[in-house]
């Protein structure tokens, strides 16, 4: 529960909702965020905690000549045996706990906002956090996005949204949500700021 001191807030959406944008203007508002996404590529980078039990559950072949993990390979693995996603949530999810966890002990301010791309599929944290915040827009917003910024494919986007939960899913657990589709920078900024104005007069 939220204390007098500091309040745990729960930021969550579909790729390309713009989910990173928001943590950013968070960050900047004097948010401390832990973003779990960036901790889990950091576990598999070169050198990363979680490489060698990946390489000794997958084999050598998905690591990469650099030493990191072959995120393409495993992507691809991951979609046409689905087991395989589990078995890879089993080494790095303690990892990325431990690490989350650390990071949150450092807060230095009085709002820690945790960055879980996939809050509600993970089922734990609910419970953890005091309120939860969704970034939201339609799938077509997703889409163009995605594949104006990555270059991927049109179907391997589509490919991503579907084993995410719905945006129903995502909005039944929020405490708020930011509806960005359509809204310039300014605007969404201006939507974060009269969140984390709310948020500050509770403590």
């Amino acid at each position: 529960m939220a204390s007098l001191r500091s309040l745990r807030i729960g930021l969550t959406g579909g790729i390309g909702s713009g989910k990173s944008t928001v943590a950013a203007e968070l960050a900047a508002l004097g948010a401390t965020v832990v973003d779990t996404d960036a901790i889990a590529r950091s576990l598999t980078q070169p050198g990363g905690a979680a490489i060698a039990a990946i390489a000794a559950e997958f084999g050598d072949g998905f690591i990469d000549p650099g030493g990191a993990l072959d995120r393409a390979r495993m992507r691809a693995h991951a979609f046409a045996e689905p087991d395989a996603r589990r078995r890879l949530e089993a080494i790095l999810h303690p990892l990325i706990r431990e690490e989350t966890s650390r990071q949150a002990s450092r807060a230095a301010g009085s709002v820690v906002v945790f960055d879980v791309p996939l809050l509600v599929e993970s089922g734990r944290w609910r419970e953890q956090v005091d309120r939860v915040l969704v970034v939201d827009c339609s799938e077509s917003t997703q889409v163009a996005r995605v594949t104006a910024r990555s270059g991927w494919t049109e179907q391997a986007v589509r490919s991503v949204i579907a084993q995410q939960a719905c945006r129903a899913e995502r909005r039944a657990c929020a405490d708020a949500i930011v509806h960005n589709d359509g809204l310039t920078r300014e605007e969404l900024s201006a939507e974060v700021k009269a969140l984390w104005k709310g948020w500050c007069a509770s403590l």
